[in-house]
């Protein structure tokens, strides 16, 4: 199975979880590797294809750095670096979607996507390779594609730029209402508020797709680990390590039992004093792990 990851990832000069944490994974796959996992190196994502879902004059933005408010507006401080990682991890996505297509499961060491506004960045979103590799999929000949975001906050900006196209789907339950919308019929968007309904609430959205009269080529799975109750930003009590276990191996059984292909990008999770670098790499691990398990 193939993930992606180039150093280019971590490039930009600004240190936090989403500038550093794909290293921090690439660095533990080789130490501690997981069977039947291939770290692949993708090509950067063009300036063209971004422009294909983002406004030209953001896009210039982020690779000049000016103006300096549309080029922070992600809360990432900017630097030239940042051009370079964003467009690598984009391409990260891009090149995981066509190999889930081929492959049927595939994944990029990405996070960093589901905020990010035609626009304008958003809560540490620069590019939104959610909704860039979704319309890259139906240019590849997928008929219909699933866009699953299991990451605590809610995925607006991905919204925002698929609503208009019926051939993609938006399904996304959160546990924190930052970049809330309300979505129009099918888009669904769950908000959970307590521990004890989460996994519910998974496999009662799963059962629901599964349900549906329209057919998917292709699941986008945003696997965010900030649901987790240690993460400082966006964390629900009670979520714990085993339930974010039971989630990864419910969504590619799923994907599995439905011959449905399916790529991941790792999404949100953060370390702080709850939360340490190391067990936020296992988390982060547990989607590797489930996604192998069914390759």
């Amino acid at each position: 199975m193939r993930v992606y990851y180039r150093p280019d990832y971590v490039r930009a000069a600004y240190a936090f979880d989403t500038t550093r944490k794909a290293r921090w994974i690439a660095e533990s796959l080789a130490a501690q590797p997981i069977a039947g996992i291939e770290l692949a190196v993708p090509e950067p994502v063009s300036e063209a294809q971004l422009c294909t879902v983002h406004d030209t004059a953001y896009v210039a933005a982020i690779r000049s750095g000016l103006p300096r408010a549309v080029a922070e507006s992600s809360g990432l401080a900017w630097d030239a670096g940042l051009w370079t990682a964003v467009r690598a991890s984009t391409g990260g996505v891009l090149a995981a979607v066509r190999a889930a297509l081929d492959d049927g499961v595939a994944g990029s060491l990405s996070s960093g996507l589901h905020h990010a506004k035609r626009d304008r960045g958003d809560g540490y979103c620069t590019f939104n390779g959610l909704a860039l590799a979704a319309y890259d999929a139906l240019e590849a000949g997928a008929r219909a594609v699933l866009i699953l975001d299991l990451d605590a906050h809610c995925g607006g900006g991905t919204y925002s730029l698929i609503a208009s196209e019926p051939r993609i789907r938006h399904a996304d339950i959160a546990v924190n209402v930052f970049d809330r919308y309300h979505p129009a019929a099918p888009h669904t968007l769950q908000l959970v508020e307590t521990a004890a309904d989460y996994l519910a609430a998974v496999s009662t959205l799963l059962d629901a797709l599964a349900a549906s009269s329209q057919g998917y080529d292709l699941c986008l799975y945003n696997a965010g680990m900030d649901p987790f109750e240690g993460c400082a930003i966006g964390g629900l009590h009670g979520v714990t390590r085993e339930t974010l276990a039971v989630r990864e191996r419910m969504v590619f059984a799923w994907a599995r039992d439905r011959q449905l292909p399916i790529s991941f990008v790792l999404a949100g999770g953060y370390s702080g004093p709850r939360l340490a670098q190391e067990a936020l790499v296992d988390l982060h691990r547990l989607t590797i792990e489930a996604a192998a398990s069914v390759h």
